[in-house]
Formats: structure tokens, sequence, C-alpha cells
């Protein structure tokens, strides 16, 4: 299975239709080589442009949703489109949508731990309700989103439905970098699974965002992992490596609540 995690660089004098334009050419190249395709998280309107959340929300029937939708049956490949703000009932939520290679909408994830250290995301939008875990033909995989990643329960809780893979979307800051590279190692390895993640790059509305999308096997272990620049990250794994390394190692069955 090959994954490309695309570590886009968010540009704050870009509309978010150029943003899109510019992200849908690095879809297309990375699909020349792809399995699965990642974005990260609100990249298209900017994680911290708070003051067009409201504005440039869309419907989960929307635009932005319907051509990523296009794209991923175009190339036949899994699309993690990242996150966007989506607008529903009254409410308006950080919603992360995963697309199979038919283009079909596999799974929606609304983001459960929103943050606000610096951040107006949680008075701007409303949280999830948990944990969601999608079956895909790589296995059951778990959907999260950049904060997410500092509570281990929610982790666990995607595990003990089954998920063998975790795809987090991210607007993760450089300031707390070292913080990002831990969780990205300790989600898989405490869990026996994959992680793959999709951060962004660049400096917006003054905050210097970290990189580093990794792709991490089921030890722990950075198979792959960006810098501090948009890129492409890439890396081949096998998802059976989870059943073998649960069976060889079965730290989860051995956990005592």
């Amino acid at each position: 299975m090959k994954i490309a995690s695309i570590q886009l660089e968010i540009k704050d004098q870009e509309s978010k239709e150029q943003r899109i334009e510019r992200a849908a050419g690095l879809v297309d190249q990375a699909a020349q080589d792809a399995d699965l395709i990642l974005l990260p998280e609100i990249w298209a309107t900017g994680y911290f442009s708070f003051d067009r959340y409201i504005e440039e929300a869309e419907l989960i029937t929307g635009p932005f949703v319907t051509l990523f939708s296009e794209i991923a049956k175009s190339h036949g490949v899994y699309l993690f489109a990242g996150s966007f703000v989506e607008k529903r009932d009254g409410n308006y939520y950080n919603t992360s949508i995963l697309f199979d290679r038919q283009g079909k909408l596999a799974g929606t994830y609304h983001k459960t731990h929103l943050f606000r250290y610096g951040s107006k995301e949680g008075e701007l939008l409303t949280r999830g309700d948990g944990a969601k875990v999608i079956e895909t033909e790589f296995g059951k995989v778990g959907l999260t989103t950049c904060y997410d990643l500092r509570f281990p329960e929610l982790y666990r809780q995607q595990v003990d439905l089954g998920a063998e893979m975790f795809l987090v979307a991210s607007a993760w800051p450089h300031q707390r970098l070292e913080h990002w590279k831990l969780f990205n190692a300790t989600r898989a390895l405490e869990n026996q699974s994959f992680l793959i993640s999709c951060n962004c790059v660049g400096t917006t509305q003054n905050v210097l965002l970290g990189g580093h999308s990794s792709i991490v096997d089921p030890w722990g272990i950075t198979l792959a992992s960006g810098e501090e620049q948009e890129t492409i990250v890439k890396s081949e794994i096998d998802p059976s490596e989870v059943s073998r390394i649960r069976e060889t190692f079965p730290s989860l069955k051995h956990r005592v609540l």
C-alpha cells in the first residue's frame, strides 16, 4: 500500500479558491504513485484564519466535497482530503472527509477536541461526538484531527472499534513540534497501529506551522517524515503487519482496566 501525505504550505495571500486549485494539482501529482493520499486540517480556509470560518463554511454537499470526490474517483485512489469548516443545522464543525476509490464519501469525522490555547476554534465550532472508524480495503481506519493527538483515550476507543490505522489531519504549530513528534510515535506504538499524519507548513496569521508529517509503523518507528517546507511525504506499508505485530507482541491483550 503506497501512502502520500501532502504537507501543504499555507500562504495568507492566497484565496480559498487559489489554494484549492494548488492543492488539487498536488493531489494529481501524488496520485501517479499512491493508493492513499492525505491533506491537512482546514487547509483551504487556513486553520488560523478564524475570521474566515463562518464566511467560507460549506455544506457536506457543497463544492469542496464534490470536487475532491471527483478527484478521488478520477485517479482511483483513497483520498483523505483533510478537514474543512462544515455548516450543518445551524452549527459549524471541523469535519474531516475520506473518499474511496470510486469517489464515494467513505466516512466523515467531526473533531472531538477543539483547540482553545491561542485559538478561537472552541468558540466558533461545535465539537464532534467521539471515535469514528471506517471500513476500507486496507482494514479499519480511525480518523482524528490535530489536538486529538493529546488525548489517548480517543485512540484507544478507536482500537476497541477495530482500528488498525489512524489518519491525522493537522495544523500543528512549530512552537510545540517536539510534542507533535512524540505523539505521532506514541499513538502508533501504544495502539500497535499505523499512524499517518498530514500537517501544514508556512507562516499564517503570525503562526509558524510545524510540518513533519509522518508515516509511523505499529512499533512506533517513523518510516517517513517531512521537514519544514511543502513536500509530499511518501512510504509503502503492509497493513497486514498490524495483525502480525499484535500476535507477536500482544500488549493490547494484556491490558488491565
